[in-house]
């Protein structure tokens, strides 16, 4: 899944962005927020951490101009917490408002459930066959037993099993699960793909030839 965190505060922005890595997450990083609405429109994330008191465009204002054009899930993490900031900020489009300080757990749990919500999933469990994905806990599991996959390979498999039953380009699979200095590549995604069949089954996902992938 890939994230964009608009931030100015450097150090904030730095450990944020760390921690959201940490837990697999690709990053893509704005600091003011001219830059942070171009990216927003430019690329499609799966969740927006967005703080409001920015230079050049406040955070309210890049939530009013990007949703005129997109539905992007967008936290707003902000030191603004009276109720009149939390109203227009939800008002202006926000699928969820949290104010600093925050306990980095609750912030981590907030995103999943932004990204669950928006594919249609209201469990963080996830059954397909006999393999089990919590997407809580970053595992899988094969008919009970637990399957090791490496970040790139459970970040993909996620993704999939978010979206099971869509065919999935190969362009939407790098725009989601790689960040914009990431140059991996391009046949590595079917390095990804192999090993997956490899641990979970061959018939797992799906080839589409021309097309992309699907998990049934």
């Amino acid at each position: 899944m890939r994230l964009l965190i608009i931030e100015d505060e450097p150090d904030l922005l730095d450990s944020l962005a760390e921690a959201m890595r940490e837990d697999g997450y690709a990053v893509d990083e704005a600091t003011d927020g001219e830059d942070g609405l171009s990216k927003a429109l430019y690329s499609n994330y799966d969740a927006i951490v967005l703080d409001v008191m920015l230079p050049g465009m406040s955070g309210f204002t890049v939530l009013e101009k990007l949703r005129l054009k997109k539905k992007t899930p967008v936290l707003v993490l902000t030191a603004r917490s009276a109720t009149p900031d939390r109203v227009r900020g939800l008002d202006a489009g926000a699928d969820d408002y949290l104010p600093k300080p925050y306990e980095l757990p609750e912030l981590l749990a907030r995103i999943r459930a932004l990204i669950r919500r928006t594919a249609g999933n209201a469990s963080t469990v996830i059954r397909i066959q006999d393999v089990s994905i919590d997407f809580a806990a970053h595992t899988v599991t094969k008919a009970g037993t637990a399957i090791l996959l490496t970040a790139r390979e459970l970040a993909l498999v996620e993704y999939l099993a978010q979206h099971r039953g869509r065919i999935i380009t190969r362009e939407q699979l790098y725009e989601h699960l790689f960040d914009e200095n990431d140059d991996t590549l391009s046949n590595l995604l079917d390095v990804h793909v192999s090993h997956l069949r490899k641990k979970l089954g061959h018939e797992f996902i799906t080839t589409r030839r021309g097309l992309g992938y699907v998990i049934e």
